[in-house]
């Protein structure tokens, strides 16, 4: 029996003209092991597990990942792990937060942004990145109003550098901007926090793109006995059609491919 793949579910982002995954691999887990959010403590992969790991993430019809400066070492990793598949893959990166010393610090200046994501394309050892988001802060109205990096970020789009941006946020107000004046926002989206859904309903109704992050609330989900919380997030996930992708930040190709069964499983259905 050949295992589920999601090949067949592939879906626009939004009105970007890409398609993506209904999920993408997050890669936090390549690059950084300090100061995130886990129940159980990890081991950065090597580079053969981790070029195992997205070998195996392509063959189950996944073509969705993402990275981040503040992700330690991750572009750096994929760059070189990436060689000679660069178009199989929508690439996501961020911008303004750095991770340097164990500590986090934010920079949305322009000359900031046009940096980082010039950086990226080098690690990336890339042409383009698909999609940036501002990384914020949680302060995401005055990053989207007062400082540059949205603005910078367009004229980033035009120059052919990055093919969409948008915004990971943490409030209501900031996605519905994002989306306004972007292309996507990231949102947390889980069976524990569904505060942010007024923006899957405002992309649904305009074409845009919605990428939700800890889908699984990071591993710390618990429900009624004899219910598989990785089904019930993700029936509760695309059962919203303002959903494209949901990002997963495993290194376990066990938990990978019982996600990809389950989300083909999901969508095979509807």
């Amino acid at each position: 029996m050949s295992l589920p793949t999601l090949h067949a579910f592939h879906r626009p982002l939004g009105s970007t003209g890409l398609k993506v995954s209904p999920l993408g691999l997050g890669t936090v887990k390549l690059g950084r092991d300090q100061g995130v959010k886990y129940p159980t403590g990890f081991t950065i992969p090597g580079d053969e597990d981790a070029r195992l790991l997205l070998a195996q993430a392509r063959e189950l019809g996944i073509n969705l990942i993402d990275t981040a400066p503040a992700y330690g070492h991750s572009e750096e990793r994929l760059g070189p792990l990436l060689r000679g598949q660069r178009d199989e893959w929508v690439i996501v990166s961020k911008v303004g937060e750095e991770f340097e010393e164990g500590l986090s610090h934010f920079d949305f200046s322009a000359a900031h942004t046009r940096r980082s994501v010039e950086r990226s394309l080098r690690r990336l050892e890339t042409d383009r990145i698909e999609l940036v988001l501002v990384h914020s802060d949680g302060n995401d109205l005055a990053i989207l109003e007062q400082q540059e990096v949205y603005q910078t970020l367009a004229e980033l789009k035009q120059e052919g550098k990055i093919l969409g941006f948008g915004l990971s946020g943490k409030t209501v107000a900031g996605g519905l901007k994002a989306l306004e004046q972007g292309d996507c926002a990231m949102v947390t989206y889980n069976l524990n926090e569904q505060a942010e859904r007024p923006v899957l309903d405002y992309a649904a109704e305009h074409g845009k793109a919605i990428l939700v992050k800890k889908a699984l609330a990071s591993g710390h989900i618990c429900l009624a006995p004899g219910v598989d919380p990785v089904q019930a997030s993700f029936e509760l996930l695309f059962a919203h059609p303002g959903v494209s992708s949901a990002i997963v930040g495993t290194i376990n190709p066990l938990h990978l491919a019982h996600n990809v069964a389950t989300v083909a499983r999901i969508l095979g259905q509807h």
